[in-house]
């Protein structure tokens, strides 16, 4: 049980990067379309970087389900942090509905809507570890 802990975590740190770091790209990849007026470097490692994470994501959402399940039996704290994973989860899949527009040269959101949408996923995350480290219930 204790690879599935290590991959776990390893596959969390992954994804969390790729949520915390693609709405700051898109701050810096809209400045980059203005510029150039064409796709460029940044939007290439930013569709990338979001690419690369949502299979962590998907292998961290498997493995925390694989531990609530044999290791915590579902026990009533596993319920609230499958609950916010969820809504992360849905946090980034809407990242990635900016990320494919952007991808098609549409920018609708401000730098400071992008600013605020990337603070909230560090609310979230912070919710998520003091639900695994202090388990309420």
């Amino acid at each position: 049980m204790d690879w599935v802990k290590i991959i776990h975590i390893l596959c969390v740190m992954g994804w969390m990067t790729s949520i915390f770091a693609v709405p700051r790209a898109l701050i810096y990849w809209k400045r980059e379309w203005a510029q150039l007026g064409a796709f460029g470097p940044l939007g290439d490692l930013t569709i990338r970087l979001y690419r690369f994470s949502a299979g962590l994501g998907v292998i961290a959402l498997i493995t925390g389900l694989w531990m609530a399940w044999w290791l915590w039996s579902f026990a009533p704290w596993t319920h609230l942090k499958i609950t916010l994973v969820a809504l992360l989860a849905a946090h980034y899949v809407y990242t990635g509905m900016m990320v494919m527009r952007a991808k098609r040269g549409e920018f609708r959101e401000s730098d400071l809507f992008l600013r605020i949408f990337n603070e909230v996923s560090v609310i979230g995350v912070i919710a998520i570890l003091w639900v695994v480290v202090v388990k309420p219930f």
